[in-house]
């Protein structure tokens, strides 16, 4: 949107970095010990204007297989560390190296599924205007606990309403929704469901 919050982006992201290189550390040990390798879960996502790239996160889950060889449910696979990860929004973590690279900011719309590209309608396209972000206005008014159309209306919000002060504001109440752990999951889910569209009306 404006040098001034690219230079704010990678400025706080290298001292976090630097700052949490320790939590970094031991949260890659114990991944590693209860979940296995890799460390990192990598999938790719739709960026600015849709453009994919690569988003890395710690792993939360494990690759619990069913007797026919498929993966289980995530509910099967979300184990006690994954949950306190998510929880303390630690598994989010190495998201810091997509802001470093200019693929992501702290605050923006939730870098979602590729797949969910084709369900938009147009206006709810438009959260793709702006790079996505480690946080954002839906995730500081509900998270994983409103609806996929409220999320959608309060991202196209903070596209049309966006300031420096704004995002200064949103990262302020991040840091007191993770202490909090509000909006986590969604109520009957071990994490979000899937947006599969918009009703016709």
């Amino acid at each position: 949107m404006t040098f001034g919050k690219r230079a704010f982006d990678f400025l706080f992201a290298v001292l976090l970095l630097l700052l949490l290189s320790p939590v970094f550390l031991l949260t890659s040990a114990l991944v590693a010990m209860f979940h296995g390798r890799p460390i990192l879960f990598r999938q790719q996502r739709p960026g600015y204007k849709g453009q994919p790239f690569f988003i890395y996160k710690f792993r939360t889950m494990t690759n619990r297989l069913s007797p026919t060889g498929q993966l289980l449910p995530d509910a099967d696979r979300l184990t006690p560390l994954g949950r306190f990860l998510r929880a303390a929004s630690l598994d989010e973590l190495p998201e810091l190296f997509n802001i470093l690279r200019g693929e992501m900011s702290f605050v923006g719309p939730r870098p979602l599924l590729m797949e969910y590209l084709p369900r938009y309608s147009a206006d709810q396209m438009r959260r793709h205007d702006v790079l996505p972000g480690l946080t954002g206005w839906a995730q500081v008014n509900g998270r994983n606990a409103i609806t996929w159309q409220e999320k959608f209306v309060l991202d196209v919000w903070y596209v049309d309403n966006w300031s420096f002060w704004l995002d200064i504001k949103i990262l302020f109440m991040t840091l007191w929704k993770v202490i909090r752990r509000e909006g986590i999951t969604q109520e009957g889910q071990a994490t979000t469901e899937y947006f599969m569209g918009n009703e016709e009306k």
